[in-house]
């Protein structure tokens, strides 16, 4: 097992919500769940975008905000964002001119962009590489020596910054990893694309693929690179070189995009509430509770957005055709009418389904690897790092940001 030393700034940079945007971008630091309850109980379904709603100004580019010009609806109730995330005939997960355009710009076939008999085509070939029996295989292979090398470089100071000496770095190694990508090669893509020399994702897939196509190997570019698939026709294909380079981009960001921030705001959740911590070192089978508790009490990306395919009626108001439906499941996840004292993060509440990995056809492909990461990680901490907890002379965690939310930073120490 070798130490990963990692180049912190590089990852501040890269993971650090308070740098999104740039330095003139306004950072979101508000709670948003009493605005989120109080926009509910005027209705399951407003017309707006989130953020706005919410008070909260900027552009709507900047914010992430698809096709602005178009009308827009936000639901924030659960029913209501359950209803639209099972309804994929109805409300699409992108606009077929958006899915063209994605293509033709090379992006090729991202199974974000598919519904349908094409998203669940696509979707079965690299789903047996998820599953939650798979969740082994991607411990023993990655997870667990990743969790222990960054351990191991900074166990001796008896103080840590885990945001960054810790969290960001588990998922992208992780997924990295599983396409033979070095860690200084992970670190470039995830800054945009290219890394410091210059090289995209093509320069460093393309090769890995044709190898894998001639020697496969126990990784998931020998999986994508001999997946077949059925077209309509009943004929057989393999996937070409950009249709696996379309998946790779699709499940590095994927992998690096969100499980950092939910394995901070779980650690917060922890480090904030020391009896539950505590609670979950005399009684480990407490952790996964803890886990799926923290994915509904705070859900790292709390907006998603469909588009309608026809004029349709939600929750009593009219939505046309062409609009933007933005499911706030920040809000349907602590909806009193599904949970009770839903702002509370309780570890021994009945375990519901929650909307931390979506729902419908389009749920989380990776929410057992994403667990498996979690649970591997915290357990681990909790393991070598003797009573660890918050550091009373830094400053002290927030969780911050508005359609990505996670954490600022989580300095602790430990004996």
């Amino acid at each position: 097992m070798t130490t990963l030393n990692l180049d912190r700034e590089m990852i501040r940079e890269r993971f650090d919500l308070r740098r999104r945007g740039g330095a003139e971008a306004k950072v979101y630091v508000d709670d948003p769940y009493p605005t989120f309850h109080a926009l509910r109980e005027q209705g399951p379904v407003i017309e707006g975008v989130p953020h706005e709603l919410l008070g909260f100004d900027g552009p709507a580019g900047f914010h992430g905000i698809p096709d602005p010009n178009r009308p827009h609806y936000s639901v924030f109730s659960f029913a209501e964002c359950d209803a639209v995330y099972r309804n994929e005939d109805l409300f699409r997960s992108a606009p077929p001119e958006m899915a063209a355009m994605l293509r033709d710009g090379g992006m090729g076939a991202s199974m974000l962009y598919m519904n349908g008999v094409e998203h669940r085509r696509y979707r079965s070939l690299v789903q047996p590489s998820f599953v939650p029996a798979k969740a082994r295989w991607w411990i023993e292979n990655w997870i667990n020596s990743t969790v222990n090398s960054l351990i191991d470089g900074f166990e001796a100071d008896q103080h840590a910054e885990l945001n960054i000496d810790f969290d960001a770095a588990i998922p992208m190694l992780t997924i990295a990893g599983s396409f033979g990508l070095t860690v200084e090669e992970a670190m470039g893509l995830r800054g945009g694309g290219m890394s410091a020399e210059g090289r995209g994702l093509d320069d460093f897939v393309l090769p890995i693929i044709r190898a894998r196509r001639e020697e496969p190997g126990d990784d998931l570019v020998s999986v994508l690179a001999h997946a077949e698939m059925t077209d309509e026709e009943g004929q057989t294909h393999r996937l070409s070189d950009d249709e696996i380079t379309a998946f790779s981009t699709l499940l590095l960001a994927a992998g690096s995009g969100t499980t950092w921030k939910q394995m901070g705001i779980t650690l917060i959740a922890l480090l904030t509430n020391p009896g539950v911590l505590d609670e979950i070192r005399a009684d480990r089978s407490l952790l996964k509770p803890a886990i799926e508790e923290s994915l509904r009490w705070e859900v790292t990306d709390p907006v998603f957005s469909r588009w309608v395919d026809d004029d349709t009626t939600l929750a009593g108001v009219d939505i046309p055709k062409d609009a933007v439906v933005h499911l706030v499941i920040g809000s349907a996840s602590r909806d009193p009418e599904r949970w009770d004292n839903p702002d509370v993060y309780d570890i021994h509440r009945p375990l519901k389904p929650h909307m931390g990995f979506a729902s419908g056809p389009h749920v989380c492909l990776g929410m057992h690897v994403a667990r498996a990461e979690l649970s591997t990680a915290i357990g681990v901490l909790i393991d070598r790092l003797p009573n660890l907890r918050l550091d009373p002379d830094a400053e002290q965690p927030k969780i911050i940001g508005m359609y990505e939310r996670g954490p600022s930073e989580i300095n602790v120490i430990w004996d």
